[in-house]
């Protein structure tokens, strides 16, 4: 990397988003701590959500300004702009925008300043991660967004549950970092870059020349970094309790705006993939549609366009291993939880199962990117709804059991309502966007296999293909089962205290937002389609 042909005036202006977070998140401790440390506690909570909200609207503004241009050094680009990158950007924002909106009434830490502060410092750290295309730029913004997420799980100082999901998630974390730190090391051995189409191209030239089991070893040692990011089997053991004992807000930052980050990250990682791959194509003359799991072990596929899943293949296979551990695993781990948090986190693994499918068969077309784009957005929004809903229960109970969601209809029926079409969504149920979620993904994950999704007979499907997309739907309809535990006590079984459950206004609000937008966009899917599409230039 040349590092004379910085040029720090375009590195302020494509930083500029994450800039506007930092500003806001010093501007909230200051505010807090200099002119309201005498002021009621709902007051100051509800000025440091104010702000962090309007921090996430000037970075929003700024993604928008800043165009596709991106940031390079030389000829090497470090932060990418538009496509999978301005999606995931903006989405995270949303998402913690919201999630500040649901802090406003929880009450759980006296330090509202310094909980929005992290929390904005976290999400610059995912923003940076959704758009880095260096191997350094990775881990410093993979750092970032750990600490922040290892001290909000910590913030509730009056829970034991809380310390001690915040140790755990801080010692797994810290070794992931340490795995993947070493396959890292050895990427940058191999390739001598930390760009990441070089890397990927020196790697996979080394490897056909004796390097293949350093880089075996690499690919292992970043799987199992990346693992425990997205909460993938058998790297998903902080997931429950992490998910049980952080905060309710915490919780669902955790559960949405790291998944939107990691996965574009998995995603840039695809398409710097596919790019080598063009470049074999076009020495080789190879044509057709060939999916991801070639694409990054350098393997140039000769002949027809029917192309079947190679089952010696390493990254592919890695990734086919990991989505299946983690739809079984997740699924049926999650049929035996009375704790409707820790069902949500089974379900988190569940679902980054069904988004490793689609990352295993990534096609060069757009088709792939946008679908899990789709996915990833629609699921955080999703969580981060549901999280909401856990949390004024648990404020009301004090309990997150199933159990505790027992008459919700008849004491407060619109967060009933709320839940129902949130957790239908979750479980893929027509017409709500979580249907068209897993749609779109499922037949991305199709389409590099077949010569046209519509034109081809299903003989035409490799079989394994079949059988993967076949076993995902089969364990999303496992899923309806614990969903419909949840919401079985909430409608139909008889609750031993049915005294109302108030809800803050501005809580109610966000909630009636997410439920209506999970409707509004599965109605009309083509909606969300579009503006996905739009980041992507000539779409």
């Amino acid at each position: 990397m040349n590092y004379a042909a910085l040029s720090y005036a375009a590195l302020f202006r494509a930083t500029l988003p994450e800039t506007a977070l930092e500003i806001a998140a010093l501007l909230v401790i200051v505010v807090d701590l200099g002119f309201l440390r005498k002021a009621t506690l709902p007051i100051r909570t509800a000025f440091a959500a104010v702000i962090g909200v309007a921090g996430c609207i000037a970075a929003i503004w700024a993604v928008y300004a800043a165009g596709s241009a991106g940031f390079s050094a030389g000829s090497d680009l470090l932060l990418a702009a538009g496509g999978s990158a301005g999606v995931a950007e903006v989405s995270i924002l949303v998402l913690t925008a919201i999630t500040l909106l649901l802090f406003v009434d929880t009450g759980f830490t006296r330090n509202p300043g310094e909980y929005v502060s992290v929390v904005l410092m976290a999400a610059a750290g995912g923003m940076i991660i959704s758009a880095a295309q260096d191997l350094l730029v990775i881990f410093i913004g993979l750092e970032l967004l750990s600490l922040g997420l290892y001290i909000l799980t910590a913030f509730n100082k009056q829970s034991g549950k809380s310390a001690e999901a915040a140790i755990k998630y801080y010692l797994f974390g810290g070794m992931s970092a340490a795995f993947l730190l070493f396959g890292f090391s050895y990427l940058y051995g191999l390739s001598g870059s930390t760009y990441l189409p070089r890397v990927i191209y020196g790697a996979n030239v080394t490897g056909t020349q004796g390097g293949a089991p350093l880089l075996a070893i690499a690919l292992v040692m970043i799987a199992a970094g990346l693992g425990f990011k997205i909460a993938a089997v058998p790297f998903h053991l902080w997931a429950p309790d992490a998910y049980e004992g952080a905060p309710a807000p915490a919780a669902a930052f955790i559960a949405s705006v790291s998944k939107v980050a990691s996965f574009a990250l998995l995603i840039s990682v695809s398409n710097a993939a596919l790019k080598y791959f063009q470049i074999l194509m076009r020495d080789s003359h190879v044509t057709g549609r060939v999916g991801f799991v070639y694409a990054t072990t350098g393997v140039i596929v000769r002949g027809p366009q029917h192309t079947a899943l190679n089952l010696d293949d390493g990254w592919g296979l890695i990734l086919v291993v990991l989505s299946v551990a983690s739809m079984v695993l997740g699924n049926l781990a999650a049929l035996a939880q009375s704790s409707v948090r820790r069902l949500l986190a089974y379900s988190a693994v569940a679902h980054a199962g069904y988004i490793l499918l689609g990352l295993a068969f990534f096609s060069r077309t757009n088709a792939s990117a946008q679908a899990i784009l789709y996915y990833i957005v629609t699921y955080g929004l999703t969580t981060i709804g549901a999280f909401g809903v856990v949390g004024v229960v648990e404020r009301a109970t004090g309990s997150d059991k199933l159990d505790a969601f027992l008459g919700l209809h008849k004491r407060n029926p619109l967060l009933a309502a709320v839940l129902l079409v949130l957790f239908l969504s979750l479980a893929g149920i027509p017409p709500l966007i979580g249907f068209w979620a897993k749609f779109n993904l499922f037949a991305s994950v199709l389409n590099p296999g077949w010569h046209g999704f519509f034109k081809g007979p299903v003989s035409s499907l490799p079989a394994e293909t079949l059988i993967l997309v076949a076993l995902a739907i089969a364990f999303s309809a496992v899923s309806l089962y614990y969903y419909l535990q949840v919401l079985k006590r909430a409608y139909v079984m008889p609750a031993s205290d049915e005294s109302p459950i108030n809800v803050h206004p501005v809580t109610l609000a966000v909630l009636l937002a997410i439920a209506a937008a999970v409707l509004v966009l599965g109605c009309f899917p083509a909606l969300l389609q579009s503006w996905i599409a739009g980041f992507y230039p000539g779409m």
